[in-house]
């Protein structure tokens, strides 16, 4: 049993509220970027996309930013333990976020095609590599990873085997990387069809209902799957539930011609399986004991830092976070219109 504060509930709540928040956003841009190559036939098609995405990308990873500081801040074993004992899945994910975000500011940069072409396919291949090691590793959360109090240090915390790189690729976690691999596309291609007119539009409609059949097969035997290795009793069978209408309702509606109940249907969806990851991962953080103990020794207690320091993180929250709301839904909203190929010049643009 574990003995947890209030503070300590509410700081795990806002990690998990800050990566549902990246996930549905960063997670439609993922899927536009994986598109790009793909569903735009010439280079007018393509700038359309990348200006759908383009006022909202980077805004978007802020939220994996303030996650990620958040954890430094209020979980340190929890931050230290991770970026130790997974170097290297968290430095293929830099190299995706640093792929994707040189691309989408030098595509512009010279009028070539073939070297437009090139950025495209960085930002394709960079937003691919960060959803599936992103969807490897939350699956692997799910299982627990196996960790270990330090030989000579017990205040930290260390995966066993070490280095633990290899063991992540389980069934199960590949299985897991493919299926966020997909939903993001089935989402990107749903944003596409929300803010495109014309011939892009009618494509990214028509792909969205291929993907959705596919992330429906796939994130029901994830989630299935999920719920008899690693069961989290009647609320896991509820969020199951749950996110298989989203996917269902998503492609239902995305054939009804109904652009913005299915796009808003697969961020239902995503918020669904995030909150039912995250439920998994409580108390343990997503670790178990290598020793085979019932309980992990890195958890929501032990990987705390004080109260003082929580307190004081609390209050910042409560100031800032609703300007960064406010701030982010205003950009959505002066953003919204849709685009087509009559809005792109015929003469480079600065900006795409």
């Amino acid at each position: 049993m574990v003995d947890v504060t209030v503070l300590q509930t509410l700081w795990f709540i806002l990690i998990a509220v800050l990566w549902i928040g990246y996930l549905v956003l960063e997670g439609f841009d993922y899927g536009v970027a994986m598109l790009i190559p793909f569903l735009g036939k010439n280079d007018k098609e393509r700038r359309v996309m990348v200006n759908t995405v383009g006022p909202v990308w980077d805004g978007n990873e802020v939220w994996l930013l303030t996650a990620g500081g958040a954890t430094f801040a209020a979980f340190p074993a929890w931050y230290a333990t991770l970026f130790s004992g997974l170097y290297l899945p968290l430095f293929l994910v830099l190299v995706g976020l640093i792929i994707r975000g040189v691309s989408f500011e030098y595509r512009s940069k010279h009028p070539d095609s073939q070297w437009r072409r090139t950025f495209d396919w960085m930002a394709a291949t960079g937003s691919f590599l960060v959803s599936l090691v992103f969807g490897v590793g939350f699956a692997n959360f799910i299982l627990g990873l196996p960790v270990a109090a330090d030989a000579k240090l017990t205040s930290l915390f260390v995966l066993e085997p070490r280095p633990y790189f290899w063991q992540l690729f389980s069934p199960f976690g590949l299985l897991g990387g493919v299926v966020l691999v997909v939903l993001f596309l089935f989402h990107g291609a749903l944003y596409l069809s929300l803010k495109t007119r014309g011939e892009l539009h009618d494509r990214a409609k028509a792909f969205a209902s291929k993907a959705g059949l596919v992330a429906i097969v796939g994130g029901a035997a994830f989630l299935v799957w999920q719920q008899f290795v690693h069961p989290t009793g009647w609320l896991g069978w509820v969020l199951l539930v749950l996110a298989a209408l989203g996917l269902v309702s998503a492609w239902w509606f995305n054939n009804a011609g109904r652009d913005g109940i299915a796009f808003v249907s697969t961020a239902a969806t995503i918020l669904f399986v995030a909150v039912g990851i995250f439920t998994a991962m409580w108390p343990g953080l997503g670790f178990r004991d290598a020793a085979g103990a019932a309980l992990s020794p890195l958890n929501v207690a032990t990987a705390s830092s004080t109260s003082y320091t929580l307190t004081l993180m609390t209050v910042a929250a409560v100031i800032f976070v609703p300007i960064v709301l406010a701030y982010t839904s205003w950009t959505y909203w002066v953003f919204r219109r849709r685009l087509s190929i009559e809005n792109i010049p015929d003469e480079v643009a600065a900006t795409a």
